[in-house]
């Protein structure tokens, strides 16, 4: 695991974006694994940068989305599918038809998850998976538990997580309090994984994720045991870090 501590968010942003445009560089037919949330929008401002500057070509990237919300349709305003859409697939020149996010609207969530791993496997696995972390260690929506969950499933979201979240709606009731998630088994088999911490909220579960016990009540502990591991937290989340 390499660690980076960096001086700012934009510091942060642009070090990760310069790991995403090598990686797209070197095998320009990549598959991306892609998070949504606060944490990667400046990654994306400077990879949409690049792309329209001419820097960056993103037409045969291939990328799936790490979550999306049970209940909700790609065209709302909250969903991940929207999220993807607003801040890097509208502005890049990338092919609708390859980028993957799962489909909230499917209520078989045996078919569904069975669904999205077949996929990801059709695709030759995940060569770069971009992760934030919760405040609880949570890395996609893979919440504390008594076991890693391996593969996708339908993930029942701890009111942390909701109560991190419901900024983003209008009402702490609108709130979805399921997700369709990527499993830590699935994360795991990533190539390469790039993990990025920002803000002091984040500063205690980068202390653990490094340091702690490698348990499921803190799912990113299992990150340790990942052979290609970046992690890059601004000086705030790497506060606790000796």
């Amino acid at each position: 695991m390499k660690i980076y501590i960096t001086k700012d968010y934009d510091e942060l942003s642009r070090k990760a974006a310069l790991i995403i445009q090598a990686q797209i560089l070197q095998k320009p037919e990549s598959v991306l694994g892609l998070a949504t949330g606060s944490s990667p929008l400046g990654i994306y401002g400077f990879l949409t940068g690049w792309a329209q500057s001419g820097d960056l070509d993103f037409s045969q990237v291939r990328t799936v989305n790490l979550d999306e919300y049970y209940g909700l349709s790609g065209d709302d305003s909250q969903s991940y599918r929207r999220f993807m859409q607003t801040n890097l697939f509208s502005k890049v020149n990338i092919k609708p038809e390859n980028t993957y996010i799962p489909n909230g609207l499917e209520k078989d969530d045996i078919q569904e998850c069975a669904r999205y791993e077949k996929l990801i496997y059709s695709l030759g696995g995940i060569d770069l998976q971009l992760l934030g972390i919760g405040n609880n260690g949570h890395i996609g929506f893979n919440e504390p538990s008594d076991e890693f969950t391996a593969e996708t499933h339908k993930q029942p979201l701890t009111q942390s997580t909701i109560d991190a979240n419901k900024r983003f709606f209008a009402r702490e009731e609108d709130v979805p309090r399921f997700a369709y998630t990527m499993g830590i088994g699935t994360i795991m088999r990533s190539k390469k994984i790039l993990l990025i911490a920002s803000g002091k909220t984040k500063a205690e579960a980068v202390k653990l994720m490094i340091s702690g016990p490698i348990t499921p009540r803190n799912p990113a502990s299992v990150l340790r045991l990942h052979g290609d591991v970046v992690v890059i937290a601004d000086a705030e989340a790497g506060a606790l870090l000796k």
